[in-house]
């Protein structure tokens, strides 16, 4: 009995290094709900969406890459794969899937089998409305931790598909001038790597939210 009441502290302080280890892990977490920029960072350019149609392939609302770090087309919502699926402040898991919904025109990052109109990649456009597209808008977040960390680079493997949303440099001309395309690739390489920058980050747990710009 005598040495029960000495293990029952130590569990104790145990179970509470535990919880505050479970806190250290999650604050630099990009959560559910968040609202960011992803740039990529092999090209220096944020992914962005407009009312801006592709004149072949799908003719669905156009996703690109710009180089303005101010532009408010440029910002995307972490959903989970289906409503529920992803509480608000919940830190997301790598390999977990998502949704990315583009804030200003409520469609959601989109690939299917058409080709892009500059590399002959395949085509990423913008689809659904508020919010609700289809199956062929889920990714799945590809890092190497526990979670999905605001500093690291990481890819999006689209779930149906299974190619990584990429930018290799190509350029439109008019009307989206200098804008790059966004296009999947079939393979993992220093084209598909993105990290969150600008945004109101949801804290773990929390309905509070921490803003860095918005």
């Amino acid at each position: 009995m005598r040495g029960g009441r000495r293990l029952f502290p130590l569990l104790l302080l145990a179970l509470l290094r535990g919880l505050c280890h479970g806190r250290e892990a999650a604050p630099g977490a990009v959560t559910c709900g968040s609202v960011l920029k992803l740039l990529n960072t092999r090209h220096n350019v944020r992914l962005h969406s407009h009312e801006v149609k592709y004149g072949s392939g799908s003719g669905q609302q156009s996703v690109t890459g710009v180089e303005a770090s101010d532009d408010a087309n440029s910002y995307w919502r972490i959903r989970g794969k289906s409503d529920g699926s992803c509480q608000r402040g919940t830190p997301v898991k790598c390999g977990q899937a998502i949704r990315l919904t583009h804030v200003n025109t409520g469609k959601n990052l989109h690939t299917h089998h058409f080709p892009s109109p500059l590399s002959n990649n395949q085509e990423v456009s913008a689809f659904g409305d508020d919010g609700e597209g289809d199956d062929l808008d889920i990714w799945a977040v590809q890092c190497s931790g526990t979670y999905w960390e605001r500093e690291d680079a990481v890819r999006f493997k689209h779930v149906g598909t299974e190619v990584f949303l990429s930018i290799t440099g190509e350029q439109y001309g008019h009307p989206i001038r200098g804008q790059r395309e966004v296009h999947g690739m079939p393979a993992a390489n220093h084209h598909n790597y993105w990290k969150a920058m600008e945004g109101v980050f949801i804290k773990p747990s929390t309905d509070t939210a921490k803003h860095d710009e918005l």
